[in-house]
């Protein structure tokens, strides 16, 4: 794959007009109430409801599905009890496909719960003697989950009563955590599966980046800042087929990933956290802007000029070139373009290779640029993965996608230093996490069993 720029810039998209055109009156945040690791003030308030990861890629052992996971209420410690993590009734939980490239939601997939809670006034415990099952009795506290799919034309109920897996309390309470996790997940018609419930907080990297990115001398790098730490998933697997614009994955293999979640204000639901390509809402927007952004469809993203000048005009290569002397790549950015808002397509701009954009569906009308994880569902696993992923010639690591494997700050701190535009990577600027402490899955749902082990403790 050709990564090297030519420096012309962005046409034939309306990106220019619409930034000019765009007001700030779209990022009102009375609509919502505003996700990324405690990246917006008002989400950080709410863990329950807080996007903290999306990766979509297609399955590696079912090459012809793909696998979709989400996550929320992140730096989960694992003796956090005695309530520990449930998910919020009042909230529903969505996985969000755009497959036609005009920003709108084409297909949603949707995860509500609700409590059987038996505790009452007898005990604190969680449960009340090992647990060797989803319906032991000695569980006092579970959740049951209705899962649909929804389609401007229809909705169907996929899971009408599914378990989800519960908090991993500790050796004595469930000494056969993995039976739990194998139990949880459902069969969904056609092929599918689902999942939900507690696992290891697999996206490893160092956060310190907010102190000065990363102390001003690359002195505090290489500390896995979420290892040991439990998040809460929702997964599928679905055949191509399935998200596909017309069903036809073939001349139509491009789709367009967000996750979002939504939470009861009275007699509706509001959308209040969302997440598509990581670490977006954290380094990309500015504070001012991330509670509105997650409120914000993606169909707004190309009317809110705030928004798209991070991108072209993104602030952690300044920040680079301040604390580093890493020359910031001339504005405006629009290779960030192509990677965040429009996916990489050669008519789309200054990137030469046809990758991931919907723009390479055959029946797809046109284009709206928005800011969504976009998936390339014909390009089949890598039999030798590269955590770097495109930037190493892996074509199916992010941000074709986003896998388990993908070091995703690394990826997206050399994408800011102008590594998709020069075609090499820039020496030294690494976070120095280049794994996740535990091993991955080889089957869905591939993320790692949650820790019963105290984060102090290791």
């Amino acid at each position: 794959m050709e990564l090297r720029i030519n420096r012309r810039a962005l046409v034939g998209l309306g990106l220019v007009a619409a930034v000019a055109a765009s007001s700030l009156a779209v990022l009102r945040t009375d609509s919502g109430i505003a996700s990324s690791h405690r990246e917006a003030p008002k989400t950080a308030a709410m863990p329950q409801i807080d996007n903290t990861d999306v990766y979509a890629f297609v399955s590696p052992d079912k090459a012809d599905t793909v696998t979709l996971l989400a996550n929320w209420n992140g730096f989960q410690e694992p003796n956090g009890g005695p309530n520990f993590y449930p998910w919020d009734t009042g909230a529903r939980y969505n996985i969000k496909i755009d497959n036609d490239g005009d920003a709108k939601t084409d297909i949603t997939y949707q995860w509500t719960f609700r409590d059987e809670d038996k505790r009452g006034t007898t005990t604190f415990l969680y449960n009340n003697g090992p647990v060797t099952s989803l319906d032991d009795p000695n569980l006092l506290f579970r959740q049951r989950y209705t899962l649909k799919r929804i389609t401007p034309d229809d909705t169907k109920t996929l899971v009408s009563d599914g378990i989800a897996a519960p908090s991993n309390v500790g050796r004595a309470s469930m000494p056969d955590y993995g039976t739990l996790r194998a139990q949880s997940i459902k069969n969904v018609p056609g092929g599918g599966k689902t999942f939900a419930g507690q696992s290891d907080e697999a996206f490893f990297l160092d956060l310190r980046i907010f102190d000065l990115v990363y102390g001003g001398d690359l002195s505090e790098v290489g500390q896995d800042t979420t290892r040991g730490y439990n998040v809460n998933t929702i997964g599928l697997q679905v055949p191509a087929s399935d998200l596909a614009l017309k069903g036809d994955a073939k001349r139509n293999p491009v789709i367009g990933v967000c996750s979002t979640t939504d939470k009861s204000n009275g007699d509706k639901y509001v959308q209040v956290s969302r997440l598509c390509n990581p670490l977006v809402n954290e380094v990309v927007s500015s504070a001012g802007i991330k509670d509105a952004y997650n409120a914000l469809d993606p169909s707004k993203d190309a009317d809110v000029a705030a928004l798209v000048a991070r991108v072209t005009d993104p602030e952690v290569p300044r920040l680079l070139e301040t604390f580093y002397g890493i020359k910031a790549p001339a504005t405006p950015r629009n290779d960030l373009v192509e990677i965040f808002l429009t996916g990489i397509a050669k008519q789309n701009g200054p990137i030469k290779a046809d990758l991931n954009s919907q723009v390479l569906n055959k029946d797809a009308g046109k284009l709206r640029p928005s800011e969504q994880l976009r998936l390339n569902m014909s390009i089949p696993p890598s039999k030798d993965p590269n955590r770097l992923g495109v930037l190493a010639g892996d074509l199916q690591g992010f941000p074709n996608g986003r896998r388990l494997l993908d070091d995703v700050v690394d990826i997206e701190l050399q994408a800011l230093a102008g590594a998709a535009q020069s075609g090499k990577l820039v020496p030294g600027l690494t976070d120095k996490v280049d794994k996740n402490d535990k091993a991955f899955g080889q089957s869905f749902p591939y993320i790692p069993l949650p820790s019963n082990v105290a984060v102090n403790q290791r």
